[in-house]
């Protein structure tokens, strides 16, 4: 497909591979291996593979390769290779990258997954990990050394909503020879521009705002040909990190309205800020999209919107928190995001409940601390909802 569609198709037609049958829906190939016409063409695949010939599944599968070559033309990147996981992503790209004696400098404020990737699998191996206010560029500046291998961030913390300059760390890894890896997961391919910006790497749990419908796992890495095809792909076919053929139709359908999705739930989830920004039950709303937060310029710069999410800081702690979530009559209390459906998620004693509670203090996890990942809900019953939880409370 070539470069000159906009997104929006690109996210519809991009690798599309067609079989005799020319169907119009994707095929999904359910199969782990392939036949070889003789023993001879056996031997030749394994010397060399062109493009569309496969060996087995956990190598690359037609339908993976669709979904590979969709998100990589959506994103602007050289190449791409499908995970079982956004957490098979983030290893995967870490992990084949890296080996004993390596430096690693990376933002503080993290999934909790990816906090223990880094401090427990990681240094586990030898490698050197510092941990920096992702949002003080001179504390990058001063972290990255001559010997640093990468820097690693969520371009959008999760679940304090904290924005990292890609344009500036991406300057001063380089200057130094380092590799630029991002989770973009809340940045969506919609919103991002991080390889114009600078990125090397670039992160997506499809989970999330890809699939967009809470069906199946999955995650994706994005870089270079020469970085996924010698790096990362010899380094996940042995692992077994791989995305399973059904999964990647399940994303190539979920690709084909992202661009509606997050464009719906982005403009729901500005107009909610809007209209709680001032609420008296809240002692701090967060959104990147609203003029309150205090990278609301880098983030018009970056990104142009807010993106799908937002988070309450409720006065009363735990228990105004868990009121208000229990009073809530539309969104759903789970842990996803990106979803169709609003979903509500009290971090402190969730998704980083692990974290010792200094760390939750530093990254401001507080007790009344509820994210919220809009959905495509109507607009006003969302704001109404929530309202009258907020009231609840």
């Amino acid at each position: 497909m070539t470069g000159d569609l906009n997104p929006r198709t690109k996210a519809v037609h991009a690798g599309t591979r067609r079989s005799q049958y020319g169907e119009v829906s994707e095929a999904v190939f359910l199969t782990q291996g392939f036949v070889y016409d003789s023993a001879e063409a056996a031997e030749a695949r394994f010397i060399e593979s062109g493009p569309d010939e496969f060996i087995y599944a956990r190598y690359g599968n037609p339908t993976v390769a669709m979904f590979e070559e969709r998100i990589a033309a959506l994103e602007g990147a050289e190449d791409a290779f499908a995970t079982a996981s956004g957490m098979a992503a983030v290893s995967g790209a870490l992990t084949s990258m890296l080996k004993a004696g390596d430096h690693v400098v990376s933002a503080r404020a993290l999934f909790g997954s990816c906090l223990y990737v880094l401090e427990e699998v990681l240094t586990r191996f030898g490698v050197e990990v510092t941990f920096v206010d992702g949002t003080d560029l001179s504390a990058w500046e001063a972290a990255i050394r001559p010997d640093t291998r990468a820097v690693f961030f969520e371009s959008i913390s999760n679940p304090t909503l904290q924005v990292v300059d890609i344009t500036s760390v991406s300057e001063l890894a380089h200057a130094q020879g380092a590799l630029v890896v991002i989770d973009n997961v809340f940045a969506t391919p919609v919103w991002s521009n991080a390889f114009d910006q600078g990125a090397d790497v670039v992160i997506y749990s499809a989970t999330k705002h890809i699939d967009g419908q809470g069906r199946t796992l999955g995650g994706v890495i994005l870089g270079s040909t020469e970085f996924i095809r010698k790096t990362v792909e010899p380094y996940m076919k042995h692992t077994g990190g791989s995305m399973s053929p059904f999964t990647a139709w399940v994303m190539l359908k979920g690709l084909e309205t992202m661009d509606l999705r997050v464009r719906a739930q982005t403009a729901t989830a500005t107009a909610i800020a809007a209209a709680l920004a001032e609420h008296p039950k809240l002692t701090q709303l967060i959104y990147p999209g609203h003029a309150s937060h205090p990278q609301h310029a880098l983030v018009k710069a970056q990104m142009g919107q807010g993106g799908t999410v937002l988070s309450l800081d409720i006065a009363g702690g735990k228990e105004a928190a868990f009121r208000f979530l229990n009073t809530v009559r539309i969104g759903l209390i789970s842990n996803n995001l990106g979803d169709a459906k609003t979903i509500l998620t009290h971090p402190a004693t969730t998704t980083h409940q692990r974290l010792p509670q200094d760390q939750k203090d530093a990254l401001g996890i507080t007790d009344g601390l509820v994210r919220i990942s809009v959905g495509i809900e109507d607009t006003d019953d969302l704001v109404a909802d929530l309202g009258q939880a907020l009231a609840a409370v």
